[in-house]
């Protein structure tokens, strides 16, 4: 089973294009809008690929530590704009704390997402780098790509946020989100990471720990929308206060919309 929307490089997981829905007035256009998890094991390949997408912007949403483990390999003549930040410490990404530290069940696992969406919308890190890719958004021509390590979670709450302000319909914006559970190909890359998680941490996850771990559930992103809800009000007085406001939002529409 495939889906038009994945580009299926080589080294790089969940690679897509997150444009194209029909909003009102027209639809996203194509070509502009990519996400994906980390490139440090792109192949020329991939780079390749990469290079003829002519990105303008790379919004890299990862902790300086997760940088530093693995690098973004980059394809001869890269000129985009990156956008990263060291806001904050050189800790450990959560997920990985949360790996070495809890017993691995679905349910723990399950536990542990809701409580990050909860958080990850209010992270300090989290909200300079959104603002900032608004903004840059609003007012750079060419295409961007969205990413994190896994390009799940922080990466599918930033493109969920975008087609919110595209005007995408709701059920196209979980459907977006929850197709990193075939574009990450969590059921052919199970064993490889079960036994690297084995290996790393000294015990064997279950099955389907680890495939809670891997995928999204739509549960984990309504979480996120509902604590934006309680903790601003509404999802625009949020993008306000990120510094994405009604004028930056009607240029990135004005932009985007075809």
């Amino acid at each position: 089973m495939t889906d038009p929307r994945i580009l299926p490089l080589e080294g790089v997981e969940n690679f897509r294009d997150y444009g194209g829905y029909a909003v009102r007035g027209g639809r996203v256009a194509s070509g502009q809008l990519f996400r994906a998890a980390h490139q440090a094991r792109a192949t020329p390949a991939d780079l390749a690929v990469m290079a003829d997408l002519k990105l303008a912007i790379v919004v890299d949403l990862r902790r300086p530590r997760e940088r530093d483990n693995d690098p973004s390999l980059r394809h001869e003549g890269f000129a985009a704009q990156v956008i990263q930040c060291d806001l904050g410490d050189q800790t450990e990404a959560p997920h990985v704390a949360f790996l070495r530290e809890t017993d691995l069940t679905p349910e723990s696992a399950r536990a542990f997402f809701l409580d990050y969406y909860d958080k990850a919308p209010f992270e300090p890190r989290h909200q300079e780098l959104f603002g900032r890719y608004f903004a840059a958004l609003a007012k750079d021509e060419g295409p961007v790509l969205i990413h994190c390590t896994a390009g799940k979670d922080r990466t599918g709450l930033l493109a969920a946020l975008t087609h919110h302000v595209l005007g995408v319909h709701d059920d196209d914006v979980r459907a977006d989100y929850l197709l990193t559970n075939l574009a990450a190909r969590v059921d052919a890359r199970l064993p490889m990471i079960t036994q690297a998680l084995e290996a790393s941490l000294g015990k064997r996850p279950s099955e389907t720990a680890v495939r809670a771990f891997l995928g999204v559930e739509a549960s984990y992103l309504d979480a996120a929308f509902a604590s934006i809800q309680a903790r601003s009000g509404s999802i625009e007085a949020y993008l306000d206060a990120i510094g994405a406001d009604a004028a930056t939002r009607e240029a990135i529409r004005a932009r985007l919309i075809v």
